[in-house]
């Protein structure tokens, strides 16, 4: 598995070194003509900086669903992004589910702003019953089947910290999932690859709180508990432990080739 991780992580960050020294180089000239004040102002290494930046941080988002994949088809046995599950729900469970998800977007002036609560919230939906079905499709960010034991999972895998609106979709679609009669997985779940605040205890970014309790709901997974559901027991380890050993030779790299200065000598200090 560590090994499966690297060639993800290596793909992306070759594509980067690509891009900032050959494709999309940060030119001082370029620079000082654009931002005359700034070059004026600030060193251009702050912004030779940010240059990288930009192309770092924007690909990342396709790597977590990638290196998500990875762990599935190496822990579980099997995953993929992207997967489509249609299924029938009955009009008055669809209607509860905008029911709650109204409430918790818009309180009732006057009355106590309603926080996310998953088990009543999904006990309450699924007691809706209606003669009317409607068909329903699903599509998952990430889809994995635990072939040994014959279990299929859902995952909303979203940024360390999501906006308000992509937690709102993710809510309704796992809801979605869980109204579906039959139910086409065993469980779905509402995750993020890391937890920048350290425990789950202590995750405190506003957005998704609205829409999930994200230090108690069960639905939602963080860091760790992610990777080891998808991936069993020692995946979070395996992602660490393949993360670390190649972390030297990129900031190495970026240090000579990128900056153009001499590296320091206590680059594993930036370890996870």
């Amino acid at each position: 598995m560590k090994e499966a991780i690297q060639s993800v992580i290596k793909m992306m960050m070759d594509r980067v070194m690509q891009k900032v020294l050959k494709d999309d180089p940060f030119i001082r000239e370029e620079h000082k003509a654009k931002r005359p004040l700034y070059a004026a102002l600030v060193p251009d290494e702050i912004f030779k900086g940010s240059h990288f930046e930009r192309r770092f941080v924007t690909p990342f988002g396709d790597v977590w669903e990638k290196l998500a994949i990875v762990a599935a088809n190496q822990g579980l046995g099997f995953g993929m992004k992207g997967h489509s599950i249609t299924g029938k729900v009955n009009a008055e469970r669809l209607r509860r589910i905008q029911e709650i998800l109204n409430n918790l977007e818009h309180s009732e002036k006057g009355k106590k702003k309603i926080k996310p609560d998953w088990v009543n919230e999904l006990n309450y939906i699924l007691e809706g019953n209606s003669t009317e079905i409607i068909p329903v499709t699903v599509i998952c960010d990430i889809y994995a089947e635990d072939r040994e034991n014959n279990k299929k999972y859902a995952f909303e895998l979203k940024a360390p910290l999501p906006n308000s609106d992509q937690t709102k979709v993710s809510k309704e679609k796992i809801l979605k999932l869980y109204s579906m009669e039959p139910c086409h997985v065993d469980s779905a779940y509402y995750a993020l690859p890391y937890n920048p605040f350290g425990e789950r205890k202590n995750y405190s970014w506003a957005f998704p709180s609205r829409w999930f309790d994200m230090k108690n709901d069960e639905v939602v997974l963080i860091g760790n508990e992610f990777w080891e559901k998808i991936g069993g027991i020692g995946t979070y380890n395996a992602f660490i432990s393949a993360v670390n050993e190649i972390g030297a030779y990129y900031k190495d790299r970026i240090y000579r080739e990128f900056l153009g200065i001499e590296p320091p000598t206590d680059l594993d200090e930036g370890k996870l």
